[in-house]
């Protein structure tokens, strides 16, 4: 739908470039006084996608819950973005959503059906999801925010942490990155190509539903879903974690080439700066790679792809299967045991 004012234009940051940096929450969360319990086998401590706590031998409730601001100026839109992505840390912890409520924030300025449309976008996302929104909370503030707190469920055995990888992993992602940098040019009004933008909506509209259910059926160890910390944060969640290195191989990592155009010139949202102080000291660069494409390793992504480490052996038939369905899913590198540094950027 058309606007006559534009969504983005009411807040400060876009989609999960607005996401607090990974170094920054683990210094607020220190020391804090917290109850323990052995059925809560995913906490906050674990730097995961998601909560989890095993009910019975059966069952594991895994709990969620993500927000930002507008990244697109269609309310409808935004709304579908920001709901897949909400429900995307279900699918990264192995599971199937089940549940969600509303997180909602307007301004004063904004208009009735506005509000409705994107509410709408999360409801027909949710029902593509088999997810029921059963209630919500909305607030009134000066920026615009939505999201979803989504409830899952998965067998315990079933449970993808991200503290799993194993030496002689593979790892498979299964979305193109550039997606901070691409909507960061076009907020800027740079990036004005319909095509290339109709490109990012489908992406940051596309359930990890299908991608969760393949790797179901392979010798997966870990797994987590690529956002705002950027393919470098996320991985270096999982080789610390681990206590392994994860090799990225910049040649085989699938991402949106007009990206790298924009990260050349400079124009990267403030989340990827984040990123790179955050995780910049961990890494290791072997051979000749650019700025640009380090940049694109940094950026914030919206609604991303699943980063997955898989046992070698099943590594070639994961990559087939998911390739079927999503083309754009890529084997982009592979696990050691622990190095000098967490993750090696090899050219």
């Amino acid at each position: 739908m058309e606007t006559e004012a534009r969504l983005t234009k009411l807040a400060s940051c876009a989609g999960c470039g607005a996401k607090v940096g990974a170094g920054t929450l683990s210094k607020l969360l220190q020391d804090f006084k917290t109850r323990t319990d052995p059925r809560l086998i995913v906490g906050f401590d674990k730097s995961d996608d998601a909560s989890v706590y095993v009910v019975n031998d059966e069952t594991a409730l895994i709990q969620t819950v993500d927000f930002f601001p507008p990244i697109v100026d269609d309310p409808y839109l935004f709304g579908q973005i920001a709901a897949t992505n909400a429900i995307s840390d279900v699918y990264a912890m192995g599971g199937e959503p089940r549940l969600a409520l509303n997180v909602l924030c307007v301004t004063e300025s904004m208009e009735e059906g506005w509000v409705r449309e994107i509410l709408r976008g999360g409801y027909d996302k949710a029902y593509e999801a088999g997810v029921i929104i059963s209630g919500g909370h909305t607030i009134h503030g000066s920026e615009p925010l939505y999201g979803l707190a989504v409830t899952g469920f998965a067998k315990p055995e079933q449970i993808r942490k991200n503290d799993a990888a194993k030496p002689g992993d593979v790892l498979i992602l299964t979305k193109k990155l550039g997606v901070g940098i691409l909507t960061t040019a076009a907020k800027a009004e740079m990036m004005t190509d319909p095509a290339v933008m109709e490109r990012l909506y489908r992406q940051m509209t596309q359930l990890n539903k299908t991608a969760c259910e393949v790797m179901q059926r392979f010798r997966v160890h870990s797994c987590t879903d690529v956002t705002g910390f950027g393919l470098m944060g996320h991985s270096c969640e999982m080789a610390q974690g681990s206590g392994t290195t994860l090799h990225l191989q910049t040649a085989a990592i699938p991402f949106h080439q007009e990206a790298l155009e924009y990260a050349d010139m400079g124009l990267v949202p403030a989340g990827a700066y984040r990123n790179r102080d955050f995780c910049e000291k961990a890494a290791e660069v072997r051979g000749d790679v650019s700025r640009a494409m380090q940049d694109i390793l940094f950026d914030p992504q919206t609604s991303g792809g699943l980063l997955i480490a898989v046992d070698e052996r099943d590594g070639e038939a994961l990559l087939r299967e998911m390739k079927s369905v999503i083309p754009d899913a890529a084997m982009i590198g592979y696990v050691t045991e622990r190095e000098e540094k967490a993750i090696v950027i090899e050219a």
